[in-house]
Protein backbone atom coordinates (compact mmCIF):
# COMPACT_ATOMS: atom_id res chain seq x y z
CA UNK A 1 0.00 0.00 0.00
CA UNK A 2 1.11 3.75 -0.57
CA UNK A 3 0.54 6.63 1.78
CA UNK A 4 -0.48 8.79 -0.94
CA UNK A 5 2.31 11.56 -0.34
CA UNK A 6 4.70 13.06 -2.44
CA UNK A 7 7.73 11.27 -2.84
CA UNK A 8 10.80 13.88 -2.18
CA UNK A 9 12.08 15.35 -4.94
CA UNK A 10 15.75 14.11 -4.90
CA UNK A 11 17.64 17.58 -4.18
CA UNK A 12 19.54 18.95 -7.57
CA UNK A 13 22.83 19.36 -5.58
CA UNK A 14 22.74 14.82 -5.01
CA UNK A 15 22.70 14.30 -8.69
CA UNK A 16 24.92 12.25 -9.83
CA UNK A 17 25.57 10.41 -13.13
CA UNK A 18 23.86 7.22 -11.71
CA UNK A 19 20.78 9.50 -11.81
CA UNK A 20 19.03 9.65 -15.47
CA UNK A 21 18.68 13.31 -15.48
CA UNK A 22 21.99 13.92 -14.86
CA UNK A 23 23.24 11.46 -17.67
CA UNK A 24 21.47 12.84 -20.34
CA UNK A 25 22.89 15.91 -19.10
CA UNK A 26 26.39 14.85 -19.39
CA UNK A 27 26.00 12.65 -23.02
CA UNK A 28 25.10 15.95 -24.04
CA UNK A 29 28.48 16.96 -24.03
CA UNK A 30 29.92 15.90 -27.93
CA UNK A 31 33.10 14.58 -26.27
CA UNK A 32 32.47 12.81 -23.32
CA UNK A 33 29.65 11.34 -25.39
CA UNK A 34 31.98 10.29 -28.21
CA UNK A 35 34.74 9.13 -25.91
CA UNK A 36 32.40 6.82 -23.77
CA UNK A 37 31.49 4.97 -26.43
CA UNK A 38 34.42 4.61 -28.35
CA UNK A 39 35.78 3.23 -24.72
CA UNK A 40 32.81 0.74 -24.37
CA UNK A 41 33.16 -0.30 -27.98
CA UNK A 42 36.89 -0.27 -28.45
CA UNK A 43 36.55 1.88 -31.64
CA UNK A 44 37.39 4.99 -33.10
CA UNK A 45 34.55 7.38 -34.33
CA UNK A 46 35.03 10.62 -36.19
CA UNK A 47 32.24 12.81 -35.44
CA UNK A 48 28.74 12.12 -33.12
CA UNK A 49 25.35 13.99 -34.67
CA UNK A 50 22.65 14.20 -31.62
CA UNK A 51 19.36 13.41 -34.33
CA UNK A 52 17.10 15.17 -32.14
CA UNK A 53 17.16 17.08 -29.03
CA UNK A 54 15.39 14.45 -25.76
CA UNK A 55 14.77 12.60 -29.06
CA UNK A 56 10.80 10.87 -28.37
CA UNK A 57 9.84 7.95 -30.70
CA UNK A 58 6.46 7.61 -30.67
CA UNK A 59 4.71 4.47 -32.18
CA UNK A 60 2.64 5.30 -35.26
CA UNK A 61 -0.28 3.29 -34.19
CA UNK A 62 -1.30 2.64 -30.27
CA UNK A 63 1.92 1.29 -28.79
CA UNK A 64 3.84 2.98 -25.91
CA UNK A 65 6.32 6.09 -26.67
CA UNK A 66 9.86 6.27 -25.40
CA UNK A 67 12.32 8.50 -24.60
CA UNK A 68 15.54 8.11 -25.53
CA UNK A 69 18.76 8.93 -23.11
CA UNK A 70 21.30 9.54 -26.11
CA UNK A 71 20.39 8.98 -29.23
CA UNK A 72 23.47 9.86 -31.66
CA UNK A 73 24.49 8.93 -34.84
CA UNK A 74 28.54 8.41 -35.64
CA UNK A 75 30.08 6.96 -38.43
CA UNK A 76 26.79 5.66 -40.45
CA UNK A 77 25.83 4.01 -37.09
CA UNK A 78 23.33 4.52 -34.62
CA UNK A 79 24.16 4.46 -30.97
CA UNK A 80 21.65 4.61 -28.32
CA UNK A 81 22.77 5.04 -24.34
CA UNK A 82 20.31 4.18 -21.46
CA UNK A 83 21.38 4.96 -18.09
CA UNK A 84 18.54 1.66 -16.75
CA UNK A 85 18.78 3.06 -13.12
CA UNK A 86 16.01 0.61 -12.17
CA UNK A 87 16.47 -3.24 -12.21
CA UNK A 88 13.18 -4.86 -13.55
CA UNK A 89 14.87 -8.43 -13.79
CA UNK A 90 16.83 -10.10 -16.67
CA UNK A 91 14.24 -10.68 -18.80
CA UNK A 92 12.51 -7.23 -18.97
CA UNK A 93 15.31 -5.58 -19.18
CA UNK A 94 15.96 -8.12 -22.30
CA UNK A 95 12.59 -7.17 -23.48
CA UNK A 96 13.28 -3.25 -22.94
CA UNK A 97 15.94 -3.59 -25.56
CA UNK A 98 14.01 -5.81 -28.26
CA UNK A 99 11.41 -2.74 -28.05
CA UNK A 100 14.34 0.30 -28.71
CA UNK A 101 15.38 -1.57 -31.54
CA UNK A 102 11.95 -1.70 -32.92
CA UNK A 103 11.18 1.89 -32.76
CA UNK A 104 14.85 2.75 -34.10
CA UNK A 105 13.91 0.86 -37.42
CA UNK A 106 10.63 2.06 -37.22
CA UNK A 107 11.59 5.45 -37.40
CA UNK A 108 14.45 5.18 -40.15
CA UNK A 109 11.74 2.76 -42.10
CA UNK A 110 9.08 5.64 -41.78
CA UNK A 111 11.30 8.54 -43.22
CA UNK A 112 11.40 6.14 -46.37
CA UNK A 113 14.66 4.30 -45.97
CA UNK A 114 14.54 0.76 -47.33
CA UNK A 115 14.78 -2.08 -45.02
CA UNK A 116 18.02 -3.13 -47.07
CA UNK A 117 19.96 -0.11 -45.66
CA UNK A 118 19.12 0.36 -42.39
CA UNK A 119 21.95 1.74 -40.38
CA UNK A 120 24.08 -0.27 -38.01
CA UNK A 121 22.64 0.08 -34.32
CA UNK A 122 24.03 -0.33 -30.87
CA UNK A 123 21.94 -0.30 -27.64
CA UNK A 124 23.77 0.16 -24.52
CA UNK A 125 22.73 -0.13 -21.23
CA UNK A 126 24.62 1.01 -18.09
CA UNK A 127 23.39 -0.43 -15.02
CA UNK A 128 24.19 0.26 -11.34
CA UNK A 129 23.30 -3.63 -10.78
CA UNK A 130 24.42 -6.88 -11.78
CA UNK A 131 22.40 -8.70 -14.43
CA UNK A 132 22.51 -12.10 -16.07
CA UNK A 133 24.05 -14.03 -12.75
CA UNK A 134 26.01 -11.35 -11.41
CA UNK A 135 29.72 -11.97 -12.75
CA UNK A 136 30.75 -9.29 -15.46
CA UNK A 137 30.84 -5.94 -16.13
CA UNK A 138 29.80 -6.34 -20.04
CA UNK A 139 26.99 -8.18 -21.83
CA UNK A 140 27.78 -7.81 -25.57
CA UNK A 141 24.52 -9.88 -27.09
CA UNK A 142 23.77 -10.58 -30.86
CA UNK A 143 22.23 -12.99 -32.97
CA UNK A 144 24.04 -16.25 -34.02
CA UNK A 145 23.01 -19.37 -35.33
CA UNK A 146 22.35 -21.60 -32.63
CA UNK A 147 23.23 -24.93 -34.82
CA UNK A 148 26.61 -23.02 -35.26
CA UNK A 149 27.56 -20.70 -33.07
CA UNK A 150 30.24 -19.20 -35.28
CA UNK A 151 27.57 -17.66 -37.89
CA UNK A 152 26.32 -14.29 -36.87
CA UNK A 153 22.88 -13.10 -38.51
CA UNK A 154 24.77 -10.21 -39.07
CA UNK A 155 21.59 -7.66 -38.78
CA UNK A 156 23.40 -4.72 -38.04
CA UNK A 157 22.27 -5.18 -34.26
CA UNK A 158 24.33 -5.10 -31.19
CA UNK A 159 22.82 -4.91 -27.67
CA UNK A 160 25.20 -3.62 -25.14
CA UNK A 161 24.83 -3.99 -21.40
CA UNK A 162 27.41 -2.70 -18.89
CA UNK A 163 26.88 -3.80 -15.01
CA UNK A 164 28.30 -1.56 -12.24
CA UNK A 165 28.77 -4.59 -9.72
CA UNK A 166 30.13 -7.13 -11.60
CA UNK A 167 32.91 -9.18 -10.22
CA UNK A 168 35.09 -10.61 -13.39
CA UNK A 169 38.32 -8.64 -14.64
CA UNK A 170 36.59 -8.62 -18.00
CA UNK A 171 37.09 -4.85 -18.65
CA UNK A 172 39.22 -2.19 -19.49
CA UNK A 173 41.10 -0.03 -16.49
CA UNK A 174 38.86 3.29 -18.33
CA UNK A 175 35.68 1.72 -18.27
CA UNK A 176 35.76 0.30 -14.77
CA UNK A 177 36.67 3.50 -13.84
CA UNK A 178 33.90 4.80 -15.23
CA UNK A 179 31.68 1.56 -13.42
CA UNK A 180 33.47 2.73 -10.04
CA UNK A 181 32.25 5.93 -10.56
CA UNK A 182 28.78 5.20 -11.05
CA UNK A 183 28.73 3.40 -7.77
CA UNK A 184 30.30 6.46 -5.88
CA UNK A 185 33.60 5.14 -5.73
CA UNK A 186 36.83 6.77 -5.58
CA UNK A 187 38.58 7.24 -8.77
CA UNK A 188 42.19 9.05 -10.31
CA UNK A 189 40.88 8.18 -14.22
CA UNK A 190 41.48 10.76 -16.35
CA UNK A 191 37.86 10.79 -17.87
CA UNK A 192 35.92 10.18 -15.05
CA UNK A 193 37.78 13.26 -13.64
CA UNK A 194 36.50 14.97 -16.74
CA UNK A 195 32.87 13.51 -16.07
CA UNK A 196 33.22 14.77 -12.25
CA UNK A 197 34.36 18.44 -13.82
CA UNK A 198 31.56 18.92 -15.78
CA UNK A 199 28.87 17.53 -13.33
CA UNK A 200 30.47 20.10 -10.97
CA UNK A 201 30.16 22.67 -13.49
CA UNK A 202 26.63 22.06 -14.45
CA UNK A 203 25.85 22.00 -10.69
CA UNK A 204 26.35 25.96 -10.60
CA UNK A 205 24.26 27.07 -12.94
CA UNK A 206 21.22 28.11 -11.63
CA UNK A 207 19.16 27.67 -14.58
CA UNK A 208 19.60 23.75 -14.68
CA UNK A 209 18.75 23.46 -11.37
CA UNK A 210 15.32 25.16 -12.43
CA UNK A 211 15.14 23.13 -15.55
CA UNK A 212 15.85 20.30 -13.36
CA UNK A 213 13.15 21.24 -10.34
CA UNK A 214 10.77 21.97 -13.28
CA UNK A 215 11.29 18.69 -14.75
CA UNK A 216 10.84 17.06 -11.41
CA UNK A 217 7.87 18.48 -9.77
CA UNK A 218 6.13 17.94 -13.88
CA UNK A 219 7.34 13.95 -13.58
CA UNK A 220 6.04 13.79 -9.82
CA UNK A 221 2.10 15.37 -11.34
CA UNK A 222 2.24 13.07 -13.95
CA UNK A 223 2.46 10.52 -11.40
CA UNK A 224 -0.35 11.73 -8.71
CA UNK A 225 -2.50 11.96 -11.79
Amino acid sequence: MTSGKHSAIKPWEDLTIADDYMFKLVMRHPNICKRLIEKILNIKIKHIDYLDDEKSLKFRYSGKGIRLDVYVEGDDTIYDIEMQVRDYGDTEIAYRTRYYQSMIDVEALAAGTDYKKLKKSYIIFICPFALFGGHRHMYTFRNICLQDKTLELNDGTTKVFLCSDGQLDDVTPDIKAFLDYIKGLPTNDEFVNSIDHFIKEIKIKEEERVSYMTFAMKIQEAHDE
